[in-house]
């Protein structure tokens, strides 16, 4: 900046001193004015630029908050779904157990029903049909429901007792189908439900001839047409007409043991037909070397006649 200082008098040349120091200090004044605004921008302009690191740095932050979230989110729902799958995997077992539990119960309701009926109890002492009758006092506790872990500990022990009952069941239903079977292959009683003894086992006088004559068997006289009964269990083996027997049924009965039933009027069984004690074989009659109505018994163990006598003397079944 150029000055033009040009001579006056002692006035003029006071009032050039005044102003240029007045000068100076405007000089100074503004240097530092702008100094000042320098130093205000650069301050504001470092606090700008902190805001902006700090926003910046929230920004990320925050984004990296979100992201946790996020994830957090997907790793439970991840863990939900994996405990849905397992709890739905957990119950499909479960129901199949159950059905498994519920087809054992119902073997285990017929057999009980088939044991019931052969031990020949009385009817109604075991009812299958309906739950057995159970109450008490209401307990004070206050009652909780199942859990996955109860239900599954239950649902064993029912097994191993549904199991074990299963077994002693069936080692009975043995027991009882062998006496039963054994019972039936026992030999007695006699082989008419109605009639009379009309002539014994040993030697007799022979109707036809008058002469002693061994009689091999038991008869039994009554009404033509009237049943003959097997007096035991067993398998007919013969069912045809046989020399001097007529019309005749033989039935073997195990250990060598046969009856054989003569003089029929009409056989009502077959070959290899399996019979039971008490089962009409035929109807009473004449056929064969008869004098009337009656039938022949006769009990042969191991081929060879036998006296029929204790046979029909044993108690009744």
């Amino acid at each position: 900046m150029n000055f033009l200082i040009m001579r006056m008098d002692s006035h003029t040349s006071k009032t050039a001193a005044v102003s240029s120091r007045d000068l100076r200090r405007w000089i100074i004044l503004g240097t530092a004015f702008i100094a000042a605004l320098c130093l205000l921008s650069f301050t504001v302009g470092q606090r700008l630029g902190e805001n902006a690191v700090i926003s910046s740095q929230n920004a990320v932050l925050e984004q990296q908050v979100v992201q946790n979230w996020r994830q957090t989110l997907e790793d439970q729902a991840t863990a939900i779904e994996a405990t849905r799958q397992q709890y739905s995997q957990q119950m499909d077992m479960l129901t199949l157990r159950l059905g498994e539990l519920q087809s054992r119960l119902l073997r285990l309701d017929a057999l009980g029903q088939r044991l019931t009926s052969m031990s020949e109890l009385p009817e109604g002492e075991f009812d299958f049909d309906s739950l057995p009758s159970v109450g008490g006092p209401e307990d004070i506790v206050a009652p909780e429901s199942f859990n996955l872990a109860d239900l599954d500990s239950a649902l064993s022990r029912l097994e191993l007792q549904a199991e074990s009952r299963q077994q002693q069941l069936g080692v009975m239903s043995d027991v009882l189908v062998y006496d039963k079977i054994a019972r039936q292959q026992v030999l007695a009683g006699k082989p008419v439900r109605t009639g009379w003894l009309s002539s014994q086992y040993g030697f007799r006088s022979d109707p036809f001839t008058g002469k002693r004559a061994w009689h091999n068997g038991l008869d039994f006289a009554g009404q033509d047409g009237s049943d003959i009964i097997a007096v035991a269990g067993g398998v007919v083996i013969f069912a045809g007409s046989r020399y001097g027997y007529g019309n005749t049924v033989e039935i073997a009965h195990g250990d060598g043991l046969v009856t054989r039933y003569a003089h029929c009027k009409e056989i009502l069984v077959s070959v290899g037909d399996v019979v039971q004690a008490d089962q009409t074989v035929a109807l009473l009659g004449s056929s064969g070397r008869s004098t009337g109505p009656h039938v022949h018994f006769e009990v042969l163990q191991d081929g060879k006649g036998v006296s029929p006598q204790k046979y029909v003397q044993r108690a009744s079944r």
